[in-house]
């Protein structure tokens, strides 16, 4: 497994934390994000058109703090399952990034690096 950061590093709806995983054997930009107590990852990636979510790093919440949203297409999206409930791609989801919380720490499993 790979440490992400700190749990405490994630701060409920707060800033997501970036990392970086491989896909198809190149990197790809990825988040970790806090949502209802629990750690979600997805790719970086609006479902609509493939550009990172986020214009300030880590900054995917909308301002009700209820949603992730897209800050150039405004998709919207459920933060527990990644699916887009508006804009532009509603019923696509983005892409989950299984992430652990164990000891202190948020963790990317190797074997889930595809």
């Amino acid at each position: 497994m790979r440490k992400i950061c700190a749990a405490a590093e994630l701060v409920e709806r707060g800033l997501a934390v970036r990392f970086s995983v491989t896909r198809a054997g190149r990197p790809r930009a990825a988040l970790a994000i806090r949502y209802g107590g629990q750690v979600f990852g997805y790719l970086n990636e609006c479902a609509h058109v493939p550009i990172e979510l986020d214009f300030n790093p880590g900054d995917v919440f909308d301002l009700s703090r209820e949603y992730l949203i897209c800050s150039t297409h405004g998709a919207y999206y459920q933060p527990d399952s990644g699916v887009c409930v508006g804009g532009p791609c509603v019923g696509k989801r983005l892409q989950a990034i299984p992430l652990v919380e164990q000891d202190g720490a948020i963790w990317l499993s190797e074997e889930n690096e595809a």
